[in-house]
């Protein structure tokens, strides 16, 4: 599995229920990672999707422990292991964890490849994902030119699951 976020300066990667900033280059990078293929994500991720549904040209999976949750456009799971017999026929390179900071913790263990866009700024933030730099179970194995948009720098990392 993947995992896909954006994280500033202190790896923060929320605030208030949102992303921190939005950043044309980071969307545009993120559908072209995930469209065609499965998302896994949070109630609360997806209730801030644009109508709360799941997303267009993509397998949406809802992992909350709430048992009568529904959702536009996705499948509602209520623990790891139901996640993991839905996507039991599903090619692991091709499933992307989407968020919250919840889901994103508890699934880390099962990503092996982690794409962060680094944003060179602080924000307020309310929700934060662990420092990969300092996690000695990952290794950094890309990173991109600085690139900027409207005064905000940020970078495209990978991760990769030290084996």
């Amino acid at each position: 599995m993947n995992l896909i976020l954006a994280a500033d300066k202190n790896w923060a990667i929320g605030y208030h229920g949102g992303l921190l900033v939005h950043i044309h280059g980071d969307m545009k990078f993120f559908r072209e990672m995930t469209t065609g293929k499965t998302v896994v994500m949070g109630r609360k991720t997806l209730e801030s999707l644009p109508g709360g549904k799941g997303l267009p040209n993509r397998k949406n999976y809802v992992l909350t422990t709430r048992p009568d949750y529904q959702a536009e456009n996705a499948e509602v799971v209520h623990t790891e292991e139901e996640l993991e017999k839905a996507l039991s026929g599903e090619d692991p390179e091709n499933v992307f964890v989407i968020g919250g900071a919840q889901v994103y913790e508890e699934l880390l263990p099962q990503c092996d490849i982690c794409y962060i866009t680094k944003i060179d700024a602080e924000y307020p933030a309310d929700r934060y994902f662990r420092n990969l730099d300092e996690d000695p179970a990952f290794e950094l194995a890309y990173e991109s030119e600085r690139m900027e948009e409207k005064g905000t720098g940020y970078r495209f990392l990978r991760y990769e699951r030290r084996k």
